[in-house]
């Protein structure tokens, strides 16, 4: 059970900086960027007679100069500048100025400061230069490296972690997407307490007072799991009401699509686009976080459910993930993923590979998909001439309108369940009501009126064709 003390406790440590930064309401805070590109130097050593390095020796060289986190999956790497570049639109996103930038070149890490002692005192001068309130870094920060940074300089100090979190923060408008988002940073807050000031210290001291006491360190741990677990209650009775209502959509044949793509990829503007469903539409990063489902009606008249979904990004924190797995649910169930692309993207590749990397996460990677590249209009006459659509690639302009006709069709030939029918039918015009639904729910051919029975050819669902099962004559499953 949740308490008043508890929460004043999250309260406290928020307004400490810990959870989140605390932002002036008169004026954007002013960051300075960190970029790290940790390159390993060359070694004569490793050298072949031709005086290069042999790839199998390279190839060793190199995975043990990568950091860990970047070991797990051999696929399109963003450099130091393009990761530099994204998180300044995140800093965007997040509310702040950009006043200033550093790329550091290192060949490994330093397990203290991550970039050195004296890289870390030009970058302190250089912030204090520029006036900055904080130092981002592109890079996740232990613990001890963030309290070694912050003994160093003045301004703030956060990690790309911190600010996507942030970000998340802000963003969150239901009670859900802000419950998500406080259980993902109290479980990062948690091994970061340790030497948060002088709260930390004994409760009491001095004569009548000494003893076995708490420090305030445990008492903030232990209120702050209290915390976690009620969250983590709360989350647990959201995913089962989406289950229950789940459980109600699967007893009719509604399949439902998941759009999912890098964050800024326009899903949102796709989205409404297709459903004229009013969701907010920015390019601000992470601008749709509560997830949203609208019904979609296919040129086959099947009915569907389109779900909008929350934008993936590089190294997306592992909390997030967790946290959100009731609202990445939608993508786990859906019958097709419809993975959105920015054609106007220079690292879509970079892109498409780290939402994969997430899908696998998701355990959703084997799951029907259709590629979209959207933004289209963007694009040069030259570039948009050798646009092709195949199979399972569609090209759009969400914005313009453009090519949603053929997406709509290209979702309908992909869908597996209930499947379409060709059908002929004789039905008599006294059937009032089964010749309504074949209108609303049927792709009509053909129609001839004679001796008060109406024959006609119809493509329907399999659902509707068992329906009016009586008044077919003849049934073609689709190829």
């Amino acid at each position: 059970m949740r308490g008043p003390d508890s929460k004043r406790s999250i309260d406290r440590l928020r307004d400490r900086g810990a959870l989140h930064p605390v932002r002036r309401p008169d004026e954007a805070e002013k960051a300075f960027l960190v970029g790290l590109d940790y390159r390993p130097r060359s070694r004569p050593s490793g050298k072949g007679e031709d005086g290069t390095v042999p790839p199998s020796a390279r190839a060793a060289r190199d995975a043990a100069s990568v950091p860990r986190e970047a070991k797990s999956a051999r696929q399109p790497q963003f450099s130091a500048e393009e990761s530099l570049a994204e998180l300044k639109e995140l800093a965007t996103s997040a509310g702040a100025e950009v006043v200033g930038e550093f790329l550091q070149h290192k060949d490994k890490p330093d397990p203290a400061t991550l970039i050195g002692r004296g890289k870390l005192e030009e970058i302190a001068g250089a912030a204090a230069m520029s006036g900055a309130d904080l130092i981002i870094f592109d890079h996740d920060l232990s613990p001890s490296q963030q309290r070694n940074i912050e003994n160093e300089v003045k301004p703030r100090v956060l990690d790309r972690t911190q600010l996507i979190l942030d970000i998340f923060a802000r963003h969150a408008r239901t009670r859900e997407g802000q419950l998500q988002v406080e259980l993902a940073q109290l479980q990062y807050l948690l091994p970061r307490l340790t030497g948060r000031g002088v709260e930390m210290s004994q409760l009491g001291g001095g004569i009548g007072t000494r003893g076995p006491g708490e420090t305030q360190l445990e008492t903030d741990r232990r209120k702050i799991f209290r915390r976690i677990r009620h969250n983590q209650e709360q989350l647990e009775n959201v995913r089962k009401i989406r289950a229950q209502q789940r459980q109600r959509r699967e007893s009719v044949p509604v399949a439902t699509v998941a759009l999912v793509g890098y964050t800024n990829a326009g899903k949102s503007t796709l989205f409404n686009a297709l459903t004229q469903a009013g969701v907010l539409e920015s390019s601000k990063m992470f601008a749709t976080l509560d997830p949203t489902i609208r019904g979609v009606t296919l040129p086959s008249k099947r009915k569907v459910l389109l779900s909008d979904t929350v934008g993936f990004i590089r190294n997306l924190p592992h909390t997030l993930v967790s946290a959100f797995s009731a609202t990445l649910e939608e993508v786990q169930r859906a019958a097709l993923i419809v993975q959105i692309s920015d054609a106007t993207s220079p690292i879509h590749h970079e892109q498409e590979a780290q939402v994969e990397k997430v899908l696998h996460e998701l355990e959703s990677e084997k799951k029907p998909r259709l590629h979209v590249v959207n933004k289209i209009d963007a694009l040069t006459a030259q570039e948009r001439e050798h646009l092709r659509d195949d199979a399972h690639t569609v090209h759009v302009s969400a914005l313009r309108g453009q090519g949603l006709e053929r997406l709509l069709d290209r979702i309908d030939h992909m869908l597996e369940g209930d499947p379409l029918q060709t059908v002929r039918l004789r039905v008599p015009q006294s059937e009032g009501k089964a010749l309504a639904m074949l209108e609303v729910r049927a792709r009509i051919y053909s129609r001839h009126y004679r001796d008060g029975v109406v024959d006609m050819e119809a493509q329907a669902p399999e659902s509707v064709v068992r329906k009016v099962g009586r008044f077919v004559v003849n049934v073609k499953t689709r190829p």
